[in-house]
C-alpha cells in the first residue's frame, strides 16, 4: 500500500545484497555516494523532527519518560550482553559493545513522529519520548564510548591470512 510497498523495500534490499556479492567495487562506490547523500538527509530529518516537538508538552510530561528511557537502556544493555555470551569476546569487549548500543537517534527521529502524523491519541507523547531519547542517549553514549574504550578494549594487530 502507499507509494512504496513493503515488497519494494525487500526488492531494494535484495538488489543491494546481490550487487555487494557480485560487483564489490560498484557496491563500494555506491555506498560512498549514498553516505554523502545521507548527511544532508539526516540534517533534514532531525530539523523536521525538532520542528514538530512541542516544548511545553515535553516539560509537562515530567520524569516518567526519563525513567522509561533509562529502564529501556538498561534492559537493552543486558540484552546485548546476553546475546554475546557464547562468542569469543572478552567480558570487557561484551560490556563495551553493550555501551556502544546505548546511543539512539536515527530510528527515533525517523519513526517518532509517525503516530502524531497518524492522529493517534498518544502521538505527541511518543514523539516527545523519541526526541528525549535522542537528546539523552546521543551525548551520554558518545561520552561513555569515548571514556570507556581505552579501559575496556585492547588494540591488537592481526596479520592477514
Amino acid at each position: 500500500e502507499g507509494i512504496i510497498g513493503f515488497s519494494g523495500l525487500l526488492a531494494v534490499m535484495a538488489l543491494g545484497v546481490v550487487v555487494q556479492h557480485q560487483k564489490t567495487k560498484v557496491a563500494e562506490r555506491l555506498s560512498r555516494k549514498f553516505s554523502k547523500m545521507w548527511v544532508g538527509a539526516e540534517v533534514l530529518l532531525f530539523v523536521l523532527v525538532g520542528a514538530t516537538v512541542n516544548i511545553q508538552y515535553a516539560t509537562r510530561a515530567g520524569i516518567a519518560p526519563v525513567v522509561l528511557i533509562m529502564g529501556t537502556l538498561v534492559f537493552r544493555m543486558v540484552g546485548v550482553y546476553i546475546s554475546l555470551m557464547h562468542t569469543n569476546l572478552t567480558k570487557n569487549e561484551k560490556f563495551f559493545t553493550a555501551i556502544a548500543y546505548t546511543p539512539k537517534a536515527t530510528v527515533q527521529a525517523a519513526i517518532g513522529g509517525i503516530p502524531l502524523a497518524m492522529g493517534l491519541p498518544g502521538g505527541e507523547m511518543i514523539l516527545t519520548v523519541a526526541v528525549l531519547a535522542i537528546i539523552m542517549t546521543a551525548p551520554i553514549g558518545a561520552l561513555l564510548i569515548d571514556k570507556t574504550h581505552p579501559v575496556l578494549l585492547e588494540r591488537t594487530v592481526r596479520n592477514a591470512p
